[in-house]
């Protein structure tokens, strides 16, 4: 699958999510229900993956985690939060650089349409 092809199978996902559980809740319930949702689809994930980063040829154990990485192909960041700020893309933006991602999308779920809550990422297209 193409990342526009996981990237429709994850909105629906979402709005889903969304519709069912509505705003307000713990961003960790929100990653729990995408992740069931995923298995259901079997469609491959790593959740809290470890992103590394090298400076200079060392590598730095900082422990940055990706919420859930899909089929190594596109990175979910999940926030529940009143607005999101310039800090919630960058770092997006980052964690796509340190793992040569290309599509990324940033969901928050403290929304009232959920269409309003999801932001397409893009590295290097």
């Amino acid at each position: 699958m193409s990342e526009n092809e996981i990237a429709k199978i994850l909105v629906n996902i979402f709005l889903k999510i969304h519709r069912t559980l509505g705003p307000g809740l713990l961003e960790s319930v929100y990653e729990a229900a995408i992740c069931y949702e995923l298995d259901k689809l079997e469609i491959k994930y790593a959740r809290q993956q470890g992103i590394e980063v090298v400076y200079e040829n060392i590598k730095l154990d900082l422990g940055f985690r990706a919420d859930i990485i899909v089929e190594n192909k596109i990175i979910i960041e999940i926030k529940s939060v009143e607005t999101l700020a310039p800090v919630h893309h960058k770092q997006l933006l980052t964690y796509l650089r340190l793992t040569n991602l290309k599509l990324g999308l940033l969901v928050n779920f403290n929304v009232a349409l959920i269409k309003d809550g999801i932001t397409r990422i893009v590295n290097q297209l």
